[in-house]
């Protein structure tokens, strides 16, 4: 562990539970990868055979949440296998590793019982062994609440079946798939929980990527004529899915009824939220080289797609580009929730400002976004305030899917490096370069899940590498600045309160708005606590506008706190 300096913050603990960790003093960089030094021992395995198996080059994800109840993040990784003609997915291989065992691991964080950040693998008495259950090739994972019973699920996709695993409560969790009415195979990528129909109850959308299998694989070359992974287009977009909770445990495929076969893609990216203001949750996937899709909620339990007439289903010069992951927030102090989407080398990332009422503009230039994000082929992203100056800054984790030419001749010409930028208000600035030695790093970035993960009121990041290991970027800044945490416990909506908008209320000063969710980056899902950076301003009121249109307020709330707020309790705004 870092040595540190400590310094005596009083907790504040509101109705439920909250803890605090000392606000340490740190000199150095900004974020150090403690993975392996805090027992985070994974290596991603491609299962490569010479054959160029689309799969490969597009795992894997990983999901933060708080599987056993005490406080503190645990981490849930995607493994890949050997795809061979033949060879049924159920009848899964992987290479023995010293740096990993097989299939897809559970790490518990044993912060709250050891009093420092240690993580033990805890795969098989969870029941989450991928090797038995012999599944599919790993890509995503969400996390949700699905069955309102206080412990967060994980809905797992595939190359393959997709599983549903129901937390159990004591430790455990069990595969429900089947007799929730979820089993799907296919090509399935970035997946949400979302209430869409606002009955208390977490529904799910899956987006599907192509038609591709083993034994349709394609030979695509590059422009020097040496194999490499096709592009998308060599295979057909399928449609994605969208499944009703129907309360008993059990969901329905409601994508013809709802109205989401009305327009299909290579969907990879998947994030919701209220883009119109009219108290609905809508839905965004970004599609690879295709049209991004915006599901726009009727309030009728159906969607319209609504991209291009709100300015997001193409760059600002009307092309399509290579959408893989995605982030949404209010960056700009507006309220509005905006939409931030990786692209591929020499595309440039796109930032669509939300105007209000759906109504976007392209401003990746206007922001300086174009020009650091040219070089990168872009995945896991997400909105995230490093210095808690009130400003959401960006991450972006990078790694190429066709060969760099500047590596050609590598044993793995695919890397690059990940990017920090940070919000200065009317432009972001890359900070990559004294971000610390993570950011020196050319690896295959892939997901990025993104929460405080040692509870100090800084948001740390866990990226996964293609072919490569695990990394978590525990955040080390000078803490000059006041930060709070919240978690929710619904009551009349679903029981985390997924789809919250919560802001944060300062004398003088714009609300700082907040949603609460999983979703979002690629293929990951991250912490369920809503972070905000307050500056130097420790004084606060928390307003919150439920899922169910509901909406109360919290005075003098304490800042440098992690704090749970309960449906019910707060007064009327």
């Amino acid at each position: 562990m870092r040595s540190r300096r400590l310094f005596i913050i009083p907790a504040f603990c509101f109705l439920l539970n909250c803890s605090t960790r000392p606000v340490v003093e740190h000199a150095g960089p900004m974020f150090r990868d403690v993975a392996a030094e805090t027992g985070l021992r994974f290596q991603h395995f491609t299962g490569a055979t010479g054959q160029f198996y689309l799969p490969e080059i597009m795992g894997s994800g990983v999901a933060l949440l708080d599987y056993d109840g005490d406080g503190d993040l645990d981490i849930f990784l995607m493994q890949g296998t050997v795809l061979e003609p033949g060879r049924s997915l159920s009848d899964a291989r992987f290479p023995p590793s010293v740096d990993s065992k097989p299939g897809n691991r559970l790490f518990r964080n044993m912060l709250k019982e050891t009093g420092k950040l240690q993580f033990v693998d805890v795969t098989e008495q969870a029941g989450l062994n991928h090797v038995d259950n012999g599944m599919g090739y790993g890509m995503g994972v969400a996390v949700g609440d699905y069955n309102n019973d206080g412990y967060p699920d994980l809905f797992v996709t595939n190359f393959g079946s997709n599983i549903l695993y129901r937390n159990n409560g004591n430790g455990t969790f069990t595969d429900v798939t089947r007799e929730a009415g979820l089993a799907d195979a296919g090509w399935s990528a970035s997946a949400a929980f979302v209430d869409y129909d606002r009955d208390g109850y977490l529904d799910l959308y899956v987006t599907h990527y192509l038609d591709f299998t083993v034994r349709g694989n394609r030979e695509c070359f590059d422009p020097a004529g040496e194999r490499d992974y096709c592009p998308p287009t060599a295979y057909k977009a399928v449609l994605h899915k969208l499944y009703r909770n129907l309360g008993n445990g059990k969901f329905q495929d409601v994508t013809h009824a709802a109205g989401i076969d009305a327009a299909v893609g290579p969907g990879l990216g998947v994030i919701c939220a209220d883009f119109n203001g009219d108290g609905w949750p809508d839905i965004y996937a970004a599609d690879d080289g295709a049209a991004n899709l915006l599901w726009l909620n009727n309030r009728n339990g159906t969607f319209r797609e609504a991209a291009l007439l709100s300015g997001v289903a193409y760059s600002e010069d009307g092309v399509a580009r290579a959408g893989m992951g995605l982030a949404a927030g209010d960056f700009d102090g507006t309220g509005n929730e905006s939409i931030f989407v990786t692209n591929l080398t020499r595309e440039g990332a796109g930032l669509f400002r939300n105007k209000g009422h759906a109504e976007f503009t392209d401003a990746t230039r206007e922001f300086g976004l174009y020009q650091p994000t040219f070089p990168y082929t872009g995945f896991g992203v997400h909105w995230f305030d490093y210095d808690n100056d009130g400003r959401p800054d960006l991450f972006m984790a990078n790694g190429a899917v066709t060969i760099v030419e500047s590596l050609r001749g590598a044993p793995y010409p695919y890397h690059q490096r990940n990017l920090l930028l940070h919000n200065e208000g009317t432009r972001f600035r890359e900070t990559s370069g004294e971000a610390g030695p993570p950011f020196e790093l050319s690896e295959v970035g892939r997901g990025a899940a993104f929460g405080d993960i040692d509870n100090d009121g800084r948001v740390d990041i866990v990226v996964t590498n293609n072919n490569g290991p695990a990394r978590l970027l525990l955040n080390e800044t000078i803490p000059k600045n006041h930060w709070l945490e919240i978690r929710l416990q619904g009551v009349k909506c679903n029981r985390d309160g997924i789809g919250a908008k919560v802001a944060v209320l300062r004398e003088g000063q714009k609300p700082l708005w907040g949603r609460v969710h999983t979703d979002g980056s690629y293929l990951s899902a991250s912490d369920i606590r809503v972070h905000f950076g307050l500056g130097q301003n420790p004084k606060a009121q928390v307003l919150v506008e439920w899922p169910d249109g509901s909406k109360e307020k919290w005075d003098h709330v304490r800042a440098d706190s992690l704090i749970t707020l309960r449906q019910g309790t707060g007064k009327s705004p």
